[in-house]
């Protein structure tokens, strides 16, 4: 990394395994390598403050360019200070390009080589996003970590549509390269290919020539079995370089973070810890608890007791008793929880790759969530 405040070390693999042990310094902070990133799609993660989600143990959050720019707008976001100061968070951040929204949006969004157009999904109005507009954006946010603007298309799909797709990716990671001039912010490229080994392989070469400073694998998640998923990460990891960061994007389950993190990725984010919270849904190393069931009615024991926040002594009767009531406390606390889990499971993660026990943990974590999946 060629910037000033920025560095990558990577800093042990667990020799049983491509599970690695890094640290990413940025100027607003740094970040102990795997990690997992909550998500605050529009400057917040859902129904929690700034502190609490540091609470958690999270050492840097997401925010979205696309519904960032739709509302309040980054020019108003750049006037007041930037992504960081607006929502007062005072860690690194990633932003998003808003290439997934050309995926989950496809009803709404026409793709041209020029870039895609949108119709809000608040008002209707046209929106035009191009890698050159996804950069601007992004810099104005003011983000620590940006994304190139790349082309997301669902899975399974036609070859030649996949092909179409990641070659396009390519050309606006080239465009998203020459677009970009902060000094206070790296941009990440996206490895793209579907399901296909020799696209994946080919997108991250055509990247790794373009010299940027870390690698994502996106569109992945999207509706292929996480079997397939797994291969495509077996495929693409060895090929990207050793010496800078790996992003897993969009993901996911508890189990699918420790495959990746077996095979090599870094980081990851997904809204699933905050959204099941917000839905009663609460992970343990004994597979998930439905809050809202009736097992649960007398029940005086916590979450899980070494997942430790401000309100982990709270029983499991009274969580449920919340969500029965429909007070808002209910959800907040499950998200609390959940995203406290995640950040206990990359902490534990990291140690275990540290002394060389990775494949140890995932092996006891795994037969956890699989004989108690879903806890009534």
């Amino acid at each position: 990394m060629n910037k000033p405040g920025f560095e990558f070390e990577l800093l042990h693999i667990d020799k049983n395994c491509g599970a690695r042990l890094g640290r990413l310094t940025t100027p607003r902070g740094v970040i102990e390598l795997p990690t997992f990133m909550p998500v605050g799609t529009c400057a917040t993660v859902k129904g929690l403050t700034t502190g609490l989600v540091k609470s958690t143990g999270a050492q840097i959050i997401l925010g979205n360019t696309y519904h960032l720019d739709l509302r309040p707008g980054s020019d108003l976001i750049q006037e007041l200070g930037g992504l960081q100061n607006y929502m007062g968070w005072d860690g690194p951040m990633l932003t998003d390009s808003g290439g997934f929204q050309v995926f989950s949006l496809a009803q709404l969004t026409e793709v041209t080589e020029q870039g895609a157009t949108f119709r809000s999904h608040i008002d209707g109005s046209k929106v035009e996003l191009t890698p050159e507009r996804s950069v601007q954006i992004q810099q104005e946010l003011g983000s620590d970590i940006a994304m190139v603007f790349d082309h997301v298309i669902a899975l399974p799909n036609e070859t030649v549509a996949i092909k179409d797709a990641m070659e396009r990716s390519v050309r606006w990671a080239k465009r998203s390269k020459d677009a970009h001039t902060h000094q206070q912010q790296i941009q990440l490229a996206i490895v793209q290919g579907g399901l296909d080994a020799e696209l994946r392989v080919s997108c991250a070469q055509q990247l790794i020539e373009l010299d940027f400073p870390g690698y994502a694998i996106g569109g992945l998640s999207v509706g292929e079995p996480p079997a397939q998923m797994y291969e495509m990460l077996d495929v693409t990891c060895p090929v990207l370089p050793a010496e800078k960061p790996r992003y897993l994007m969009g993901v996911g389950r508890p189990e699918d973070l420790l495959e990746g993190v077996r095979r090599g990725v870094d980081m990851f984010d997904c809204v699933m810890p905050t959204r099941n919270g917000r839905n009663a849904m609460a992970f343990t190393d004994s597979g998930f608890l439905k809050l809202r069931n009736a097992v649960h009615e007398r029940d005086p024991r916590p979450l899980q007791a070494d997942v430790e926040t401000e309100y982990s002594h709270l029983s499991r009767s009274y969580i449920r008793h919340l969500f029965k009531a429909n007070e808002m406390m209910g959800p907040i606390l499950l998200s609390l929880h959940n995203l406290a889990y995640y950040q206990r499971l990359m902490r534990q993660a990291r140690e275990a790759i540290a002394n060389d026990e990775f494949m140890e943990f995932y092996q006891q974590r795994m037969s956890g969530w699989s004989s108690g999946k879903s806890i009534d």
